[in-house]
Parts: structure tokens; sequence; C-alpha cells
């Protein structure tokens, strides 16, 4: 009998109903029998609020040595003006990001009955390192009447080709295989120039695959409209982020929506996180959504290795036809283990 492996997993549930998604994910990984070895992290708004602790260089090495990384949400209670903007997301989420070099940001979107995107299975490749998010830019003349704010791109040819490669690797496993770009080439012809150029020489060497182009707010249209068009859509840092929003909208709302924030070559840990926030006005009632976090659970799975068990879990999760709005948090995992 094959000795099982155990992952050393590092789990940060976060603020809200984040603790309470991950303790659910936790169920299904163990239900399915892969075993984790676990190491609770406390970050996020409460910590930040408690002791102004947001993440330091040892913590962030400390995290680089799991096999993978579990979030719950992030962030404070809505109206919550304690903590200044940008606190959590740049000194935590996006430090976390650029230092483990995550970057790509995986999300596969399945439509639940009923959505929009009813039973229709896409994914949104975007990169997750560079564009508007890299912090170039400044500010001259600050409160004044002649205040100059700046807020560049910046766009690699290495960081938009690993993240294009992933996506025609992604694609190549569909069954109807697809990549569509989608920026803005018409206007920021720059960057867009280069993510035109390099999809191009990337899909010449995957010949199998069908590739498309659209203008980002044309997408916008499209995915409202008919999201069956799309398969893979590969984009930047910014258009990524607006995007996946709208695409977990036209799937079901964002509590069933997953993501991965990667690093493939593994050179550190992974990153799994639902999409939704930490929702503070739920939290504690028994009414947060857990298929998210269940869902970012399983694709945690398959980064580890662990492929029969996250095929189990996606094929419960896609296959769930119970009312999440009727059943508690534990109550809908409780369901889930039914169909495992």
């Amino acid at each position: 009998m094959a000795q099982q492996h155990t992952h050393r997993v590092a789990v940060i549930g976060g603020d809200g109903i984040g603790p309470e998604v991950v303790r659910e994910a936790l169920r299904v990984i163990d239900a399915v029998g892969v075993t984790l070895a676990t190491t609770d992290f406390d970050l996020g708004a409460a910590r930040y609020l408690r002791d102004g602790f947001v993440l330091d260089d040892d913590t962030l090495e400390e995290l680089r040595s799991y096999d993978a990384i579990l979030l719950g949400a992030i962030g404070p209670a809505l109206g919550d003006t304690r903590i200044p903007g940008g606190t959590l997301e740049r000194g935590l989420l996006l430090r976390l990001r650029f230092g483990l070099d995550l970057y790509i940001n995986y999300r596969p979107f399945r439509g639940v009955p009923g959505s929009i995107a009813d039973g229709h299975s896409f994914a949104i490749v975007r990169e997750n390192t560079e564009g508007p998010y890299a912090g170039e830019g400044g500010v001259l003349r600050h409160g004044t009447p002649h205040e100059i704010a700046t807020q560049g791109s910046v766009n690699t040819r290495f960081g938009v080709e690993r993240c294009v490669r992933y996506a025609f690797e992604r694609a190549a496993a569909l069954e109807v295989p697809k990549v569509t770009l989608v920026h803005k080439t018409n206007v920021l012809t720059y960057a867009g120039d280069l993510w035109q150029r390099v999809t191009t020489q990337v899909a010449s060497e995957y010949r199998a695959i069908a590739v498309d182009y659209n203008h980002v707010d044309a997408a916008c249209i499209y995915l409202v409209d008919d999201p069956t068009r799309y398969g893979i859509i590969v984009t930047d840092n910014l258009f990524g982020d607006i995007l996946s929003d709208l695409a977990g909208a036209v799937s079901g709302g964002i509590g069933f929506a997953a993501s991965g924030n990667l690093n493939p070559a593994r050179t550190g840990p992974s990153l799994f996180e639902p999409v939704h926030g930490a929702a503070h006005d739920i939290a504690g009632t028994g009414r947060a959504n857990p298929l998210a976090a269940i869902s970012s659970a399983a694709l945690m799975l398959e980064h580890l290795g662990e492929m029969s068990a996250a095929r189990r879990v996606e094929v419960a999760v896609a296959e769930f036809d119970a009312d999440v709005h009727q059943l508690t948090t534990s109550g809908v995992t409780d369901e889930l283990l039914k169909r495992l």
C-alpha cells in the first residue's frame, strides 16, 4: 500500500466569514482522504486593528516554506474607516502575490442552474503581478487644485508570455479548446500590441486551439449576452480583476467563485481563496455559502498533485442541487459530503 503524503498548508482564515468557510473546506479535504499538516496564521483586518501588524519579512519567509496557502477572506466591516485604504490590499494580498511570484490568477467558473451561464464552464487566466497593480506612478502637488496623479501599467515580455502560455496549456485540456485574448489594443497601443504579438506567437505552437480577440468593453457585453462563447479568457491584471467579478455574477454569484493565485514554476507556494469578501454582516449567522472556498480547496488539491481527490470534490460541487439559501454553512457541507 502506497504511503500517504502529508501536505504542509498555511491557513489564513482572515476576517468575517473567512474562518467559517475555510473550516468547511478543510472538512471536505479530510473527507476525501487527503492529509494536511496545517498552521494557522493570524493575518487580516482584525490583526491590524489589534496591533497594527500586516505582514513582515519574517512571516513572508515562513509562509514561503509551505506547500500551499488556503485563505478565507481579508477586510474590515463595511463602513469601518479605521484602516487606511490600501493597507491590507497592498501590504498583505499584493505583497503575497509579488513576494511569492504568484503570477497567475486562475478563476474557473461553472454556471449554476438558472444563471446566465447555466451549465457552461469557462475560466479566466489573469496576469497577477504586473499591469497597473505593479505600483508604478506618483503624485505631485497632492491636495492642491493643481494635483497631478499618474498610474502606469507595467507589462514585460517575460510576464505576458508566461501568462499566455499558461492559458494555452489550460485550454489544451478543454473539450472545445479555445483561448480569447481580452484587452484594449485600439487605445492601449503599447501594452495591447505586446499582448497581441505574444498571443499570436504562442498560438502558432498550439495549432489545435482556436484563438479569438475581444476588446474588454465588448467582452463585458458578451459575458452577459452569451458566456458560452468562451473557453479560456486570458488578460492583464486590471481587466482580469474586473471581468472575473462579472463572470462570477453571470455564473450564479461570487459565493460560488473560486480562485487560485498560482506560481506554476513552484518556486514558492500557491495561494487559494474564494473570490468573495469577508461579509462581516453575516459572520456567525451560519448563512455564508462555503462552496467557493470548497472549490478553491479543490484547486489546491489539484496543485498538490491530489488529482483524484480534486476531481471528486469538483464533481460533487458541480452536481450540488440543494438550495444553499435554505441551508446553514455547515449544512451545505453536510449535503456535499453525501455526494462524495
